[in-house]
């Protein structure tokens, strides 16, 4: 049994082949495409978060609409670069969010990847410390989250407010009881991975990583999952670890499957997402079910994960997702046991 999700990157463009030619079209379309997939009984919604571009970027507004019109589904981000964040304020925007869908937020965070503009969360008004990398400010601010979401009073009541204070510290409100518990840490590496295991958060692991070993890239995510899990049970956490991971596949039932998808990457591919990083990137999956199952069948890293999230071409419209989530669904989940 699988726990399956779709992830939206957000991409609009004025294009005359996209159904999402503007910002507002993406986000009412998020919206639309995550009340239909509950209904089809998926289990997850989840959002890419990226500035300065033409995709989704401030989260938790659309969160919070998805929240109020659905029951059941989780809902979260894949994911969010703690370097652009205040941990204070996204404590608070977190907390509104949940509360809204009733304890379903399942949110992704990350140190960041490389984004559009050189150095953007300058622009944002953050600075590493002395000393620090930006990557070490995303893991500083997402520890500071983490620690202000456990609801533990912190600061000190102005002895003349405007309105009465409970005795002690002050914690931030709204509170969102059991959300410390529902963060996700986006891993690139087997060595972050670990360092999430040991923070007690869950683990995201994307249709790419760094290229650790060579070895071909479900094979290399598998034995990250494996050291997280591990992590997990040296760390001494009571509760039960959850990893998910992303893919693009897509069942080919119709021509229409076909002219889009035909075509897609049979091959992992090489490539470097900062210098002197090189990253390997994980294969699409496009075929006829029964080929599809069997080629699923093989991919360890997804044996390995609880949580399967479906990459989305967003751009093509809900009508349009809704078939290629509901294709998997019905043609190829039940032949892997993921129903």
């Amino acid at each position: 049994m699988k726990s399956l999700g779709f992830l939206s990157f957000g991409h609009w463009a004025n294009h005359p082949a996209y159904a999402t030619r503007t910002a507002a079209d993406t986000l009412l379309q998020s919206i639309d495409l995550a009340v239909a997939a509950e209904e089809l009984g998926l289990d997850g919604a989840y959002f890419r978060v990226h500035h300065f571009a033409a995709q989704l970027a401030s989260p938790f507004p659309l969160l919070s609409a998805i929240g109020a019109r659905t029951n059941t589904i989780e809902i979260g981000t894949g994911v969010i670069d703690m370097r652009y964040e205040n941990p204070l304020y996204m404590v608070e925007d977190a907390g509104a969010a949940d509360l809204i869908s009733k304890g379903r937020l399942q949110l992704g965070i990350s140190r960041g990847s490389p984004e559009q503009v050189i150095d953007g969360w300058r622009y944002f008004g953050y600075e590493p410390d002395e000393g620090e990398s930006d990557a070490d400010m995303g893991r500083r601010k997402a520890l500071e989250f983490l620690d202000k979401l456990k609801g533990v009073g912190f600061a000190e009541p102005n002895p003349y407010p405007m309105f009465p204070n409970p005795p002690g510290l002050l914690r931030l409100e709204p509170h969102a009881p059991g959300l410390r518990e529902r963060i996700w840490w986006g891993a690139a590496s087997n060595a972050t991975a670990v360092w999430a295991a040991e923070n007690g958060m869950y683990l995201q692991s994307s249709t790419l990583k760094y290229d650790e070993s060579g070895k071909p890239f479900h094979i290399q995510q598998a034995e990250q999952i494996r050291l997280y899990k591990e992590a997990w049970k040296k760390a001494g956490h009571t509760r039960e670890p959850r990893v998910s991971v992303s893919r693009s596949i897509f069942a080919l039932v119709n021509d229409q499957d076909r002219i889009y998808f035909g075509q897609s990457g049979k091959s992992d591919s090489l490539g470097m997402i900062e210098p002197g990083k090189q990253a390997i990137f994980g294969r699409s999956y496009a075929a006829e079910p029964d080929k599809l199952i069997k080629e699923l069948a093989e991919d360890e890293a997804i044996r390995e994960a609880d949580t399967l999230l479906l990459t989305i071409p967003n751009t093509l419209g809900v009508d349009y997702n809704v078939h290629v989530l509901s294709s998997i669904l019905e043609h190829v989940a039940p032949g892997l046991g993921w129903r």
